[in-house]
C-alpha cells in the first residue's frame, strides 16, 4: 500500500518495525527448535526453555500493542502507537539476556550425539531443487543459497544494519536447525543496533488516512523476510477504497511443497523430523 500511495514512513516507525520484526524472528526460531527436539522424542526441557524466553518477548508485545500474539500494530504509513521510553528500556534489558540463552541452547543441543545422529544427512534438500520450488527463508539458506530479502531488497531501513546471513553446507535437518540458531544471534545484533540508534519523532505519517484511503489505480508487490521465509502481498488498485485484487504469498505453503522430495529414501521415523524442520504455520497452508 505504501508503494501504491508513495507513503513516507517516519524514521522512528521504521526502527520500531525492525525491532518488533527481529523480536518475532528470535522467538519464532527458539520455539521451532524446541518443537523440533520435542518431535524427536526428547523431554520437553528444550521446549520449555524456549517458551521461557518467548514469554519475555510476548510480554513486551502485550505491553506495546495490547495483544500477545495477534499484534495488530503496523499501519499504512507507520505504526499504531509509539513506544514509551520505559518500554524501550525494558526491551533493552530483555535483549541483553538473549545471547546467554542462545549460548545455553547451543551447548545443550548442537553437539548432542543423539540429535546429530537423527538429523545429519536426513531430509536433504538440494540447492537447485530449493530454488526451483521457490523455497525461501532458513530452509533455502540451510541448502547453501545466499538469499535473504533483508539484504536483497534492503526494505525499510535494513540496509543500515550490519549483520551476517548464515548458510548451511548440506541442506539436511541439522543444517536447518543450526541456521535458525545462528539467525537468532544475528537478530540480537540487529536489535542491539536498532535499540541504540532509534530516533525520536512521530510514528505515523501525517498524510496517512485510514478511512477513505484511495490509492491511485495500479499494482504493487511488497515482501518481507518473515521468520519462515518470503511473505509477500500482491495488490491491485482500481482507485476505489477496497483492493480490486489481493493475493498473499505465504512461505509455509511454498516451503511445504518439497516435503515429499525430502522424505524419499528416509525411514518413517524420520518423516516427523523432516516435517518439523520445515517450520510451518498451518493457517498459511490450509487457508
Amino acid at each position: 500500500m505504501e508503494k501504491l500511495t508513495g507513503q513516507e514512513v517516519p524514521e522512528r516507525a521504521e526502527y520500531l518495525r525492525v525491532i518488533l520484526g527481529e523480536l518475532t524472528r528470535y522467538q519464532n526460531h527458539a520455539s521451532s527448535i524446541g518443537f523440533l527436539i520435542q518431535e524427536m522424542g526428547a523431554s520437553g526441557t528444550p521446549l520449555m526453555y524456549a517458551f521461557r524466553e518467548r514469554e519475555k518477548i510476548l510480554d513486551l508485545f502485550e505491553e506495546l500493542t495490547g495483544a500477545r500474539m495477534m499484534v495488530n500494530y503496523m499501519r499504512f504509513g507507520g505504526c499504531r502507537v509509539d513506544a514509551s521510553a520505559a518500554w524501550l528500556d525494558r526491551t533493552r534489558k530483555v535483549v541483553a539476556g538473549l545471547a546467554g540463552f542462545v549460548d545455553e541452547f547451543e551447548r545443550l543441543l548442537a553437539t548432542n550425539e543423539i540429535l546429530m545422529a537423527r538429523t545429519q544427512g536426513v531430509g536433504v534438500l538440494r540447492a537447485d531443487l530449493a530454488v526451483n520450488a521457490g523455497v525461501t527463508g532458513p530452509m533455502l539458506r540451510a541448502s547453501g543459497v545466499n538469499y535473504d530479502i533483508r539484504k536483497v531488497d534492503g526494505y525499510g531501513i535494513y540496509n543500515r544494519f550490519s549483520f551476517r546471513v548464515p548458510l548451511g553446507d548440506h541442506g539436511d535437518v541439522y543444517d536447518r536447525f543450526m541456521i535458525r540458531l545462528l539467525e537468532m544471534r544475528e537478530s540480537i545484533v540487529i536489535l542491539q543496533q536498532a535499540l541504540k540508534e532509534i530516533p525520536g519523532g512521530p510514528v505515523m505519517s501525517p498524510t496517512a488516512k485510514i478511512r477513505g484511503f484511495r490509492p491511485k489505480p495500479g499494482e504493487a508487490y511488497g515482501r518481507i523476510e518473515a521468520p519462515k521465509g518470503e511473505l509477500g502481498f500482491y495488490l491491485i488498485s482500481n482507485g476505489g477504497p477496497n483492493p480490486y485484487r489481493y493475493r498473499v504469498r505465504p512461505p509455509s505453503l511454498i516451503n511445504l511443497t518439497v516435503l515429499e522430495d525430502m522424505c524419499l529414501g528416509s525411514d518413517v521415523a524420520d518423516v516427523v523430523l523432516i516435517f518439523g524442520s520445515v517450520d510451518i504455520v498451518l493457517g498459511e497452508v490450509d487457508r
